[in-house]
């Protein structure tokens, strides 16, 4: 059927201002993977929260729950060693090499640190589009139950607003958060990997707790550190969306994880399964959230 021609007015209109939006992109992260556009890390999205929240379920219905214990060792511990090298990776490009943790705005040149800041920040996003594995594990194993709400939010909504954040400005004053979680998910990823490791490591886990407690800490460091923007008279921060958004997400995630832990610790809704239960198989049924997902290790 033809279109008309106020139907092709409005579309080229749609098509002219989202070409104009996307030149405000930073043209040297571009070239790196899921970043020339943003519709394909889109359907990645859409496509992980069609699988974790229906076909997955459904295909796992009558099936039994599939053994992932050497692949979950393999993967929380090269998670660790990927966060590690993300906060080094953000220290020497800039963090502890000039920046002034105060208002630092994105160095757009091609100065070998700005680029190495570049590299580090798609290194970050791309770790997040990684990290959908955390879900299907879940899936794969019949877990169902710890595919929560915030669980889904945090692993589609930020890795979506996070890929934006890097387009536009990688570095900076914004990439303080991303350091930050970073540094958490080292923590994580560890304890995870001892959990996953069997029953005679659970000895050392006795640090559970303390995981929420680091999340918590997070987000008031990043909304802290975030919140200076408002208070100084100049900040020439390319993109202010980002810092709103920053702000937003740690005030939020704050709130959030604050219930998890009243639930978990307070009220002990979610506390650990005796000895010779679930943690005997590597696997807390109702382990911390980390960063807004429930662990699956």
């Amino acid at each position: 059927m033809p279109r008309t021609a106020a139907g092709t007015t409005a579309m080229d209109s749609l098509v002219n201002m989202y070409r104009d939006f996307m030149n405000g992109a930073d043209p040297r992260i571009a070239t790196y993977p899921l970043m020339g556009t943003p519709w394909l890390m889109t359907g990645i999205l859409l496509s992980y929260a069609y699988f974790v929240l229906s076909l997955g379920p459904r295909i796992m219905a009558n099936r039994k729950p599939l053994n992932l214990k050497t692949f979950m060792l393999v993967y929380n511990f090269s998670m660790v060693a990927l966060s590690i090298y993300i906060v080094y990776e953000f220290l020497m490009a800039g963090w502890l090499t000039g920046y002034s943790w105060r208002c630092d705005p994105v160095d757009t040149s091609q100065n070998p640190k700005a680029l190495r800041m570049v590299r580090v920040a798609w290194i970050f996003v791309f770790s997040k589009f990684i990290e959908l594995i955390d879900t299907v594990i879940f899936i794969l194993r019949k877990k169902n139950e710890q595919v929560t709400f915030l669980h889904v939010f945090h692993h589609s909504v930020l890795p979506w607003s996070w890929w934006w954040g890097a387009s536009f400005g990688p570095g900076g004053m914004g990439s303080f958060h991303a350091m930050v979680n970073s540094v958490v998910h080292v923590v994580m990823y560890f304890y995870y990997g001892l959990s996953a490791a069997g029953p005679a490591f659970q000895k050392y886990l006795w640090w559970k707790k303390h995981i929420t407690a680091i999340q918590l800490l997070q987000f008031v460091l990043v909304s802290v550190h975030i919140s200076q923007y408002y208070f100084m008279p100049t900040c020439g921060y390319q993109f202010p969306i980002f810092i709103h958004l920053i702000w937003i997400y740690g005030v939020i995630f704050f709130i959030l994880f604050s219930n998890f832990w009243y639930q978990s610790y307070t009220k002990g809704k979610r506390l650990p399964k005796v000895m010779g239960q679930s943690q005997h198989n590597g696997f807390h049924e109702n382990g911390a959230i980390a960063n807004g997902k429930a662990k699956t290790n």
